[in-house]
């Protein structure tokens, strides 16, 4: 069962990415609850001095205490746009690009199931899926959940194109695979085949009367 690792390695990788990805993203909840807060105190303020027409205390507000009020509510909107940031950032990035590439993995394993094709190309499509997933979204995850700067390099170089083109690739050849070679049944493989022929070809051996 050529498919088997891609589902073995897909269900994992997805259980991962659920799991670190969702801890992650509620780690930065707190900030954004408090930065939201903090937006509608400093607006609410701003609100009340127009409802009043411009007064505080039954006296005109002064040019400088209102730039002084516009100031604050304008700092309280950037803050909370940044504080959705960084939750932006892991659910557009590692997360979603890791759920994605386990599905896809899952969904390769499956299909490598009911192909009929050689085992090699099989073996090709296999790998190109699990080393897309491991150089392209497993580097996003060095970078943004581990904090590991030097897996940058890695992503926008060389290794995170190549993991991009293999992935891509492993679709196109699976696409092809599936129309020359889809079989309504499970395929069983001649690894497979062979290996379930050693129990019987042992026990005839060793029956009596069947020895030379």
């Amino acid at each position: 069962m050529i498919g088997k690792k891609n589902l073995v390695f897909g269900f994992i990788y997805l259980a991962i990415t659920a799991a670190v990805g969702g801890v992650m993203i509620l780690g930065h909840f707190d900030d954004r609850s408090a930065a939201e807060t903090n937006k509608r105190v400093q607006l609410g303020v701003l609100q009340q001095i127009v409802v009043d027409d411009y007064e505080v205390n039954l006296e005109h507000i002064t040019p400088l205490e209102l730039a002084k009020t516009n100031s604050q509510a304008i700092l309280a909107i950037s803050n909370r746009i940044n504080a959705q940031k960084p939750i932006n950032t892991l659910r557009s990035g590692a997360h979603t690009h890791g759920t994605a590439d386990a599905l896809l993995n899952i969904a390769a394993g499956f299909l490598l199931l009911f192909l009929a094709a050689p085992a090699w190309i099989k073996q090709t499509i296999s790998w190109m899926f699990i080393s897309g997933a491991v150089l392209h979204s497993g580097m996003l995850f060095l970078v943004s959940v581990l904090g590991q700067s030097w897996a940058t390099h890695l992503l926008n170089g060389p290794p995170g194109a190549i993991g991009r083109g293999l992935t891509l690739a492993g679709l196109v050849l699976a696409g092809i695979a599936a129309a020359k070679w889809f079989s309504s049944t499970p395929v069983t493989d001649a690894a497979d085949h062979k290996k379930g022929k050693q129990p019987e070809e042992s026990s005839l051996s060793h029956q009596p009367g069947l020895q030379h």
